[in-house]
């Protein structure tokens, strides 16, 4: 059992990993760019892509340069999910395991997700959580399971408030970044926490009206806003903090304790 930690101590120290995750970093700090740029877009009524995930990947997917870069994301998502499994093994703390292990199947899904838009076949995000919704309704207490989903997705997007407001972040660098990055940090997480929220929210109102249609995920979330009082004025000031954090992202690539 030793001699199997040792092993995966010793690639979680890897050179290469290491250099894989800062390229991670700088996927995810590029991908968030695109989709606060998306929603400014949907903000002031112009067409485009959807602003999420699916839209920002669809957006770098029109050209050969753009394909190119989305296959150099997959590595690096691969190299963070790696990372974060590695730490599964290496790190004592429950909590910090269960963080990582959640963090793994993250990075795999956006791997992936990137890895399926160089192939022409990604499908929008909107869809995706639409059709695994209205899947799972039709079996008996799935809509108490999409519910449950969607308290989850809540609880992650508190987290995630608290982690900015508390500056929790600063422990995944190996330095202080100096004070524009930390407010970048903390805008970045706030803004992602209340989208999640927003995101969650939207889980339990399909599973209380029963209708898949209403968990669109982020781009659901982002239509909210727009729809809501104030809407363009609220979309634009979360377009600013999904920007924030993937400033804070590419920070990462610097300062990001791997």
């Amino acid at each position: 059992m030793s001699e199997a930690r040792d092993g995966v101590r010793q690639v979680n120290e890897s050179g290469a990993l290491d250099v894989g995750a800062r390229v991670g970093f700088a996927a995810s700090g590029v991908l968030h760019l695109l989709i606060a740029y998306l929603a400014v877009r949907v903000a002031f009524h112009r067409s485009g892509k959807s602003p999420d995930q699916s839209g920002a990947l669809a957006t770098l997917a029109q050209n050969a340069a753009g394909k190119v870069l989305l296959i150099v994301f997959v590595a690096g998502f691969l190299a963070l999910a790696l990372w974060q499994l590695s730490r599964v093994f290496v790190t004592r703390e429950v909590t910090d395991r269960l963080q990582s292990g959640a963090l793994t199947v993250v990075y795999l899904a956006m791997g992936w997700s990137a890895l399926s838009f160089v192939r022409q076949k990604g499908r929008s995000s909107a869809s995706t959580s639409t059709d695994f919704t209205a899947t799972v309704m039709k079996h008996s207490g799935g809509r108490w399971l999409v519910a449950i989903i969607g308290l989850v997705i809540i609880g992650i997007g508190i987290y995630h408030v608290q982690k900015g407001i508390r500056t929790r972040f600063l422990k995944e660098l190996r330095e202080h970044p100096g004070a524009a990055i930390t407010w970048t940090g903390r805008i970045g997480y706030g803004a992602k926490g209340i989208a999640l929220g927003i995101v969650g929210a939207l889980f339990v109102i399909a599973a209380a009206k029963h209708r898949s249609s209403q968990a669109s995920g982020l781009d659901g979330a982002l239509s909210t806003l727009r729809h809501a009082v104030a809407g363009q004025l609220l979309l634009t000031l979360m377009a600013l903090g999904l920007a924030a954090f993937g400033v804070y992202s590419l920070a990462r690539v610097r300062y990001g304790r791997v």
